[in-house]
Protein backbone atom coordinates (compact mmCIF):
# COMPACT_ATOMS: atom_id res chain seq x y z
CA UNK A 1 0.00 0.00 0.00
CA UNK A 2 1.28 3.44 -0.82
CA UNK A 3 1.03 5.76 1.66
CA UNK A 4 2.54 9.74 2.04
CA UNK A 5 6.17 8.37 2.70
CA UNK A 6 6.05 7.12 -0.86
CA UNK A 7 5.40 10.65 -2.35
CA UNK A 8 8.16 12.01 -3.82
CA UNK A 9 9.59 15.34 -2.02
CA UNK A 10 10.32 18.67 -2.89
CA UNK A 11 14.20 18.54 -3.53
CA UNK A 12 14.08 15.16 -4.90
CA UNK A 13 15.81 15.47 -8.44
CA UNK A 14 12.89 13.14 -9.89
CA UNK A 15 10.72 15.30 -9.34
CA UNK A 16 12.42 18.04 -12.15
CA UNK A 17 12.43 15.52 -14.84
CA UNK A 18 10.60 15.63 -17.69
CA UNK A 19 8.55 11.92 -18.00
CA UNK A 20 8.17 9.51 -20.90
CA UNK A 21 5.23 8.95 -22.80
CA UNK A 22 3.09 5.32 -22.06
CA UNK A 23 2.79 2.93 -24.57
CA UNK A 24 0.38 0.65 -25.84
CA UNK A 25 2.67 -2.23 -24.44
CA UNK A 26 2.69 -0.25 -20.90
CA UNK A 27 -1.02 0.28 -20.61
CA UNK A 28 -1.39 -3.32 -18.27
CA UNK A 29 0.63 -1.50 -16.04
CA UNK A 30 -1.31 1.83 -15.72
CA UNK A 31 -4.43 0.11 -13.19
CA UNK A 32 -1.78 -0.86 -10.59
CA UNK A 33 -0.33 2.49 -11.14
CA UNK A 34 -3.65 4.35 -10.67
CA UNK A 35 -4.14 1.86 -7.61
CA UNK A 36 -0.96 3.16 -6.42
CA UNK A 37 -1.96 7.05 -7.07
CA UNK A 38 -5.17 6.53 -5.52
CA UNK A 39 -3.73 4.80 -2.11
CA UNK A 40 -1.01 7.40 -1.52
CA UNK A 41 -3.53 10.74 -2.43
CA UNK A 42 -6.04 9.17 -0.25
CA UNK A 43 -3.49 8.78 2.92
CA UNK A 44 -2.77 13.07 2.08
CA UNK A 45 -6.66 13.51 2.04
CA UNK A 46 -6.42 11.47 6.27
CA UNK A 47 -3.89 13.78 7.31
CA UNK A 48 -4.03 17.00 5.35
CA UNK A 49 -7.50 17.68 4.48
CA UNK A 50 -6.59 18.28 0.34
CA UNK A 51 -5.75 15.91 -2.97
CA UNK A 52 -8.05 16.17 -5.92
CA UNK A 53 -5.46 14.85 -8.06
CA UNK A 54 -1.88 13.24 -7.99
CA UNK A 55 0.58 13.00 -11.03
CA UNK A 56 2.53 9.67 -11.95
CA UNK A 57 6.33 11.18 -10.88
CA UNK A 58 5.32 12.39 -7.52
CA UNK A 59 5.85 8.39 -6.77
CA UNK A 60 8.88 8.12 -9.03
CA UNK A 61 6.60 6.64 -11.87
CA UNK A 62 8.49 8.82 -14.50
CA UNK A 63 5.54 8.37 -17.08
CA UNK A 64 3.12 10.84 -18.49
CA UNK A 65 0.09 10.36 -16.46
CA UNK A 66 -2.03 11.77 -13.86
CA UNK A 67 -4.75 10.50 -11.78
CA UNK A 68 -8.11 12.84 -10.54
CA UNK A 69 -10.60 11.93 -8.19
CA UNK A 70 -13.03 14.51 -8.57
CA UNK A 71 -16.91 13.48 -9.30
CA UNK A 72 -15.61 10.34 -10.41
CA UNK A 73 -11.98 8.92 -10.93
CA UNK A 74 -10.40 10.40 -14.11
CA UNK A 75 -7.12 8.70 -15.55
CA UNK A 76 -5.16 11.19 -18.07
CA UNK A 77 -2.62 9.30 -20.04
CA UNK A 78 -0.30 11.20 -21.99
CA UNK A 79 -1.88 14.67 -21.88
CA UNK A 80 -1.74 17.93 -24.07
CA UNK A 81 -3.11 21.01 -23.29
CA UNK A 82 -4.67 22.79 -26.18
CA UNK A 83 -5.89 26.30 -26.15
CA UNK A 84 -4.75 27.93 -23.29
CA UNK A 85 -7.15 30.84 -22.33
CA UNK A 86 -5.09 34.40 -22.46
CA UNK A 87 -7.46 35.05 -19.58
CA UNK A 88 -5.41 34.01 -16.06
CA UNK A 89 -5.94 34.11 -12.29
CA UNK A 90 -4.30 33.90 -9.31
CA UNK A 91 -4.26 31.64 -6.43
CA UNK A 92 -2.66 29.72 -3.28
CA UNK A 93 -1.31 26.47 -5.27
CA UNK A 94 -0.52 23.29 -3.00
CA UNK A 95 1.09 20.09 -3.61
CA UNK A 96 1.42 16.67 -2.31
CA UNK A 97 4.88 16.63 -2.52
CA UNK A 98 5.35 20.05 0.25
CA UNK A 99 2.23 19.76 1.75
CA UNK A 100 2.64 23.02 4.40
CA UNK A 101 4.17 24.87 1.56
CA UNK A 102 1.29 27.27 0.00
CA UNK A 103 2.57 29.04 -3.33
CA UNK A 104 0.59 32.22 -4.97
CA UNK A 105 0.86 31.32 -8.66
CA UNK A 106 -1.00 32.40 -12.26
CA UNK A 107 -2.80 30.10 -13.88
CA UNK A 108 -4.73 29.85 -17.62
CA UNK A 109 -8.91 30.32 -16.54
CA UNK A 110 -9.21 27.80 -19.33
CA UNK A 111 -8.00 25.00 -21.54
CA UNK A 112 -8.82 21.77 -23.56
CA UNK A 113 -7.07 18.65 -22.37
CA UNK A 114 -6.43 15.99 -24.92
CA UNK A 115 -5.54 12.72 -23.15
CA UNK A 116 -5.64 9.07 -23.59
CA UNK A 117 -8.47 7.26 -20.80
CA UNK A 118 -7.48 3.62 -19.28
CA UNK A 119 -8.84 1.91 -21.84
CA UNK A 120 -6.58 4.02 -24.68
CA UNK A 121 -9.36 5.48 -25.85
CA UNK A 122 -8.87 9.86 -27.33
CA UNK A 123 -10.66 12.05 -25.04
CA UNK A 124 -11.14 15.92 -25.42
CA UNK A 125 -12.21 17.54 -22.33
CA UNK A 126 -12.62 21.56 -22.03
CA UNK A 127 -12.44 22.85 -18.60
CA UNK A 128 -12.15 26.30 -16.68
CA UNK A 129 -11.51 27.60 -12.84
CA UNK A 130 -10.50 24.92 -10.94
CA UNK A 131 -9.96 22.20 -13.00
CA UNK A 132 -8.05 24.39 -15.26
CA UNK A 133 -6.11 24.88 -12.57
CA UNK A 134 -5.65 21.55 -11.07
CA UNK A 135 -4.77 19.98 -14.77
CA UNK A 136 -2.40 23.08 -15.50
CA UNK A 137 -0.21 22.02 -11.89
CA UNK A 138 -0.34 17.71 -12.60
CA UNK A 139 0.61 18.51 -15.94
CA UNK A 140 3.46 20.78 -15.17
CA UNK A 141 4.84 17.33 -13.07
CA UNK A 142 5.27 15.34 -16.55
CA UNK A 143 7.59 18.49 -17.61
CA UNK A 144 9.75 18.31 -14.09
CA UNK A 145 8.05 21.69 -13.29
CA UNK A 146 6.60 22.53 -9.32
CA UNK A 147 4.39 25.02 -8.85
CA UNK A 148 7.43 26.67 -7.11
CA UNK A 149 8.92 27.38 -9.78
CA UNK A 150 5.76 29.69 -11.23
CA UNK A 151 5.90 31.84 -7.97
CA UNK A 152 4.60 35.53 -9.46
CA UNK A 153 7.30 36.72 -7.11
CA UNK A 154 9.53 36.02 -4.34
CA UNK A 155 6.65 36.79 -1.71
CA UNK A 156 4.53 34.11 -3.09
CA UNK A 157 4.92 31.26 -0.42
CA UNK A 158 3.40 30.74 2.95
CA UNK A 159 2.77 27.98 5.47
CA UNK A 160 -0.62 26.54 5.96
CA UNK A 161 -1.58 26.76 9.62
Amino acid sequence: MKTIEDILKLGDPRLYESCEAITLEELPLVKTWVKDLHEAMEDIRKCYGFGRGIAAPQLGIMKRFFYLDLDKPYVIINPEIIDPSEEMFELWDDCMSFPNLLVKVKRHQSLTLDYLDENWEKQSWKVEGSISELIQHENDHLNGVLCTMRAIDDKSFKWKG
